[in-house]
């Protein structure tokens, strides 16, 4: 008996147990698309991320203000709060070369209201003009505020698309005026659509002068947040350090002493560092999912099991004719084979579908690597699980076989 007529039998007898042999394939069609869609939704938190991070520009660097303490005896001399003093001393050409931008940050969520509308805004900003360009955002409508504005405290906004759709509809904002804690905000223009996923909506925002929102709205306390731009993404660690050594002068934090008085935050170093978690977390999702797999190939051993006791006469009467070990070793092997690389194709199919649909508000993005690495699996399955009732089956004395009832 050559090989294609020993396929043949194996197909044939696969299909003589239709209900049998799709309940074990429904298995494995499971365990491999749940592998290929937990990681596509790894990867696709991780693009997430990546692009939550890269909108905020790669050559930024962010300053927060820390918990306070610093180093042992020298806790009481450190100021821990960020205020406008910092602006004028990191924006010093001769003292930061590397710097191109620093825009103060006062942010926090404000409801606003037009005829009647109310939308909360997430991100209400009061700032300087450069926050814009520092964070990526671009233009679409009317003007940006000016410095003059900033001078003026005048109370003019920027708003993100969200916040025109919310509140205006197709009713054009430029020029209207919107309440802001019972403050009046004439809106002066409307940022472009900024492209983002994952549970924050970068368009739902709002930018002001920082001396408006801190008259109006927010107090003069100190700032959230220091935006600095460097003069390009090379200059990111030179940046870094004239604007460390600015801030310890500034903070009175001795040099070389651990400090909490404040954070930098690097954007790139925040995007490698992501980056590094994310790919962790794909392959623990992997590995969960591969568990599934491994039950699957499980059912495998146990249906198989199951074939040759019921066909132990069947075996017994072949070997009685001459079959070797060697063709009802095969035969089995390729049930089992076949079985598993059904459920793997059809599991491929079943993940590419469920990958066009949005999960936990994760869009999975499929890598090709996965798709093979879970159907060469699940083929290896079929070889591993099915080689024992296989071999089982191949051992069989002919008489005994030919006795069983």
């Amino acid at each position: 008996m050559n090989i294609f007529e020993t396929i043949r039998f194996a197909l044939r007898a696969i299909t003589a147990n239709k209900l049998r042999s799709s309940l074990t394939v429904l298995g494995i069609l499971i365990g491999v698309a749940a592998v290929i869609l937990l990681v596509a939704v790894g990867n696709g938190s991780a693009q997430a991320v990546q692009n939550q991070i890269e909108a905020l520009g790669t050559n930024t660097l962010t300053v927060t203000a820390g918990a306070g303490g610093g180093a042992r005896g020298a806790a009481s001399t450190q100021n821990t709060s960020l205020s406008m003093d910092l602006v004028p001393a990191l924006s010093n050409q001769d003292e930061a070369p590397h710097v191109r931008s620093v825009s103060p940050v006062v942010s926090g969520s404000q409801t606003a209201t037009y005829e009647g509308t109310d939308h909360t805004i997430t991100q209400f900003v009061g700032t300087y003009p450069g926050y814009v360009s520092a964070s990526n955002f671009k233009l679409a409508r009317g003007a940006l505020f000016t410095d003059e504005d900033v001078k003026e405290s005048r109370k003019v906004v920027v708003i993100g698309s969200t916040v025109a759709e919310e509140l205006f509809g197709r009713v054009d904002p430029l020029s209207k005026q919107i309440t802001v804690s019972g403050k009046l905000f004439t809106v002066v223009g409307v940022l472009a659509e900024k492209g983002g996923s994952g549970f924050n909506d970068p368009n739902d925002v709002a930018m002001a002068p920082v001396s408006a929102v801190q008259e109006s709205l927010t107090g003069y306390g100190s700032l959230n947040q220091l935006l600095i731009q460097a003069t390009s993404p090379d200059s990111v660690a030179d940046a870094q350090a004239e604007v460390t050594a600015i801030l310890n002068e500034k903070l009175n934090v001795s040099s070389g002493s651990t400090t909490t008085a404040y954070r930098i935050l690097n954007q790139s170093q925040l995007l490698e560092t992501r980056a590094d978690t994310a790919e962790t977390f794909t392959m623990l999702l992997g590995a969960v999912a591969g568990i599934s797999l491994l039950v699957g190939g499980i059912g495998i051993t146990n249906i198989m099991m199951v074939t040759v006791t019921e066909r132990t006469r069947e075996i017994g009467i072949r070997k009685a004719l001459g079959a070797p070990r060697r063709t009802i070793l095969t035969q089995f092997l390729v049930e089992a084979t076949v079985l598993s690389l059904l459920g793997g194709l059809l599991g491929v199919a079943a993940a590419v579908i469920g990958s066009r649909f949005t999960i936990v508000n994760i869009k999975p993005i499929i890598v090709p690597s996965s798709v093979f690495l879970a159907l060469g699996f699940s083929v290896a399955i079929g070889l591993f699980f099915g080689s024992y009732p296989a071999s089982r089956a191949a051992g069989l004395r002919p008489i005994e076989a030919l006795r069983y009832e």
